[in-house]
């Protein structure tokens, strides 16, 4: 369940950064409802006489933490909301896995086209990456990028619009 993956990844995440969480606390912390939200809507989406469920979750999500998530965006496990205020994703978003997202991101639709995200990717406060775009594996993006052009794998970009400054082997 994809779910559980997101939980266990976030946790790891805490893990990493010294704070030695417990499950008690990833559940308590910002975010995790939001993620538990999008999951159910995602999960209802599925089922046509389910639908009214998917739309009463994003709008509990949007109620309760500020952010929208279409109801048809995929994201593989390990997806992970940091802090969800502001947050609003695309229906038509494919993420891969273990991606991050920070508060004020916008990963969105232009010209009827939105982008694919590879697998683990960071993504800082208040990003924007717009339009039928691919950003590759193992990607950062600083807070505030504007990202309008694919990103290649293992790198970190940043800036309006987004540049390349770092190139991970």
């Amino acid at each position: 369940m994809k779910i559980t993956k997101d939980l266990s990844r976030k946790q790891e995440i805490y893990n990493n950064d010294g704070a030695n969480a417990s499950m008690l606390k990833v559940f308590l912390t910002d975010g995790t409802l939001a993620n538990v939200l999008y999951r159910l809507a995602s999960f209802f989406s599925r089922f046509k006489i389910l639908f009214p469920l998917a739309f009463l979750s994003q709008w509990l999500n949007k109620l309760l933490h500020g952010c929208v998530i279409g109801v048809n965006s995929k994201f593989d496990d390990g997806f992970v909301l940091a802090h969800p205020i502001g947050v609003v994703i695309n229906s038509k978003v494919v993420g891969g896995k273990n991606i991050t997202l920070e508060s004020s991101v916008v990963i969105g639709d232009e010209k009827g086209k939105s982008p694919t995200l590879g697998d683990n990717i960071f993504i800082g406060a208040g990003a924007k990456i717009i339009g039928g775009i691919k950003v590759g594996n193992n990607v950062n993006i600083g807070a505030n990028a504007v990202v309008v052009k694919d990103v290649p794998d293992n790198v970190t970009v940043v800036g309006i619009p987004a540049r390349i400054i770092k190139k991970d082997s």
